[in-house]
C-alpha cells in the first residue's frame, strides 16, 4: 500500500506563507485605493468676463495727494487746524441739508463736490483726530440722505451704484483712515446711527435696542471671508448676514444664519459674538415702507418664518448662489428668503461678478451664479436704515491687512494666477470627505463641509495658508513704514506693499 504524500511545507510555513500573501494583497489594494484616491477631479470651465464691469476709482495719484497734504497737515498742528475743520463741518453739513430738501438726480455734481469734501476733511481731521466723532456723525446723516435720495433712482443702473457706493463706501473708507490714525482716541465700539421706529419685540445688545426682524451684517476673520467681501463688482467690508429674531414673550434672542460647515442655523447672542467678527452693521426695514405700514408685524413674522425653518428643515448651504432656489440658502438668502416670503425683495441692486479672474476663483468653491447677493451690499439698499454699526481699532486693523492681500491676490487672479492645492493629500482629503459624509447623515457637521469636495477643501487651504503668510509679511511691512513715517500707512500704501510681498 503506497502511502500519501506528505506535504514538504511545515504547518507554520504553511501560514506564514498564507500570512504573507495576505499582506502582499493588502499592500497591493492599498496601493490601487491610493492610486484611485488620487485620480484628480475635472477642473471648473473656465469662464468668460460678464457684460459688466467691476468699478475701479482710477485715483492713485489722488491719494498720493491726499497723503501729502495729510503729512503737510500733521506738521501744521490742531491749532491751526481747527477752524478749517469747523468750516469744513458746517459745508459738508450744509451740502448734506440740499439732499434733504429736494430730488437729486446720482450724475449731480453735488455729489462730486460731497464726495471731495468729505476726503478733504479726512486729510485735516486725520492729523487732528479731536473731531473725528464729529465727522462720523456728520456722516452718518449723509449716508441716510443719499439712501433716501437712491428712493427714487434706478439702483441697478450704473450711475446709481457708482454713486451711493462712492459716497458711502468713500466716506466709510475715509473714516476708517481717520480711525486707524487715531489710535489714542477712546473712540465708543458702537455709534448709532438712527432709531428707526419698530413695532416687533426687541433686546438690547450691545448698547443697542435690536428688534425681531433686524438683520446683522458682518465680517468674519477667515482669509475666505476677505475674498467674499472684496470679490465682486463693488468691494466692499462684509462677509456675512444674519436675522434677528426676539421671542415676543421671553425675550429670548435668536439669531439665524447660514454657515457653510453646517447649513442653516439658529445660535444664540453669546455662540453668535463667539464666531470671529471684525465688525457688524445693524439694519433694519424703514417703518415708511408701505409693506411695514400695511402690517408693522412683517419683520417680526418673516423672522419667525427663518426661525420656523431652521428649527424643522435641515437646509444646506449654497455653495452655488442660486438666490431663486430656496432649499438650499447661503448667508444672505437666509434673510432674502425670510422676506421674500411676505412680499418684500431685498437687495434693491443685485450683485454682480464680472472679472473673469474673480469668476475663476469663485467657480473652483462651487460658485454657478454671478449675478447675487452679496453681504456688503445690502448696506446701499434704500428700504433698510443703518441702526448701528460696531467696530474696533483691532480688528479694523486687520479688515484693511486682509483686504489689501485679497484685493493684490485677485489682481493676480486676472493675470491667470489659479488656486492650487497640494495633490500628495488629496487621497487623505478624500478620505475625511468619506468620514464627513458619514456625520452629515446623522446632521452633524465633518472637517469637509457637506457640498464641498475634497479637492475644493485642499484649494481652500491653499488659499488660506497663501493668504495668512502674505498678510503675515504685510504686518511687518507696514510696522516698518510707522516707525520710518510716524503714522500709520494708508490703504493705497498697503496695496502697493501687498503687492510687493505677494511676489517675493
Amino acid at each position: 500500500m503506497v502511502e500519501p504524500l506528505k506535504s514538504v511545507c511545515p504547518t507554520g510555513a504553511k501560514m506564514k506563507l498564507r500570512q504573507n500573501k495576505i499582506v502582499i494583497r493588502i499592500i497591493i489594494s492599498l496601493f490601487v485605493l491610493y492610486a484611485v484616491l488620487h485620480i484628480p477631479d475635472s477642473e471648473p470651465e473656465l469662464l468668460q468676463p460678464g457684460d459688466k464691469s467691476a468699478f475701479a476709482w482710477n485715483s492713485d495719484q489722488y491719494w498720493s495727494e491726499l497723503e501729502t497734504r495729510f503729512i503737510e497737515a500733521k506738521h501744521i498742528g490742531c491749532d491751526s487746524l481747527t477752524n478749517s475743520i469747523n468750516a469744513g463741518l458746517l459745508q459738508l453739513e450744509s451740502m448734506t441739508e440740499v439732499l434733504n430738501s429736494r430730488a437729486v438726480s446720482p450724475e449731480s455734481s453735488q455729489f462730486q463736490l460731497i464726495e471731495q469734501k468729505i476726503f478733504d476733511l479726512s486729510v485735516l481731521i486725520g492729523a487732528c483726530s479731536d473731531s473725528l466723532t464729529k465727522f462720523i456723525n456728520a456722516f452718518s446723516v449723509l449716508r441716510t440722505a443719499v439712501k433716501d435720495q437712491s428712493i427714487h433712482w434706478n439702483t441697478n443702473e450704473q450711475s446709481s451704484r457708482d454713486c451711493t457706493y462712492r459716497l458711502i463706501y468713500g466716506g466709510r473708507t475715509a473714516i476708517e483712515e481717520i480711525i486707524l490714525q487715531a489710535s489714542n482716541i477712546d473712540l465708543p465700539n458702537v455709534f448709532i446711527e438712527n432709531d428707526e421706529p419698530s413695532s416687533t419685540p426687541s433686546a438690547k445688545i450691545l448698547g443697542v435696542n435690536i428688534h425681531s426682524g433686524d438683520i446683522l451684517v458682518s465680517r468674519g476673520g477667515a482669509p475666505t471671508s476677505a475674498l467674499i467681501a472684496r470679490g465682486n463688482d463693488y468691494p466692499g467690508n462684509f462677509s456675512h448676514i444674519a436675522l434677528v429674531h426676539v421671542d415676543d414673550k421671553s425675550g429670548d434672542v435668536s439669531i439665524i444664519e447660514s454657515h457653510i460647515e453646517i447649513g442653516v442655523a439658529v445660535a444664540n447672542i453669546e455662540v453668535y459674538f463667539n464666531d470671529k467678527k471684525l465688525r457688524v452693521m445693524v439694519l433694519r426695514l424703514r417703518s415708511d415702507l408701505p409693506a411695514i405700514q400695511s402690517d408693522p408685524m412683517l419683520p417680526h413674522n418673516a423672522a419667525t418664518y427663518a426661525l420656523n425653518r431652521a428649527l424643522t428643515e435641515h437646509i444646506s448651504y449654497d455653495f452655488t448662489m442660486d438666490t431663486e432656489d430656496p432649499k438650499r440658502l447661503f448667508c444672505s438668502e437666509v434673510a432674502f428668503d425670510a422676506y421674500r416670503h411676505y412680499g418684500v425683495r431685498l437687495w434693491s441692486a443685485l450683485s454682480h461678478i464680472s472679472s473673469v479672474g474673480v469668476k475663476n476663483w469663485l467657480a473652483v468653491f462651487g460658485v454657478k451664479n454671478f449675478t447675487t447677493m452679496e453681504p456688503s451690499d445690502l448696506e446701499y439698499d434704500p428700504q433698510l436704515r443703518v441702526i448701528a454699526e460696531w467696530r474696533d481699532y483691532e480688528t479694523l486693523y486687520k479688515d484693511h491687512l486682509d483686504n489689501a492681500v485679497v484685493d493684490i491676490m485677485l489682481e493676480s487672479a486676472e493675470e491667470g494666477m489659479t488656486i492650487d492645492y497640494d495633490w500628495h493629500i488629496l487621497p487623505v482629503a478624500r478620505i475625511m470627505k468619506g468620514y464627513s459624509f458619514v456625520l452629515n447623515l446623522f446632521n452633524k457637521a465633518g472637517p469637509i463641509p457637506k457640498g464641498m469636495n475634497a479637492t475644493t477643501a485642499l484649494r481652500n487651504e491653499w488659499f488660506s495658508a497663501r493668504h495668512n503668510a502674505t498678510v503675515e509679511k504685510l504686518r511687518k511691512e507696514a510696522n516698518q513704514f510707522y516707525q520710518i513715517n510716524g503714522y500709520v500707512p494708508p490703504y493705497w500704501e498697503l496695496i502697493k506693499m501687498a503687492r510687493r510681498v505677494f511676489n517675493q
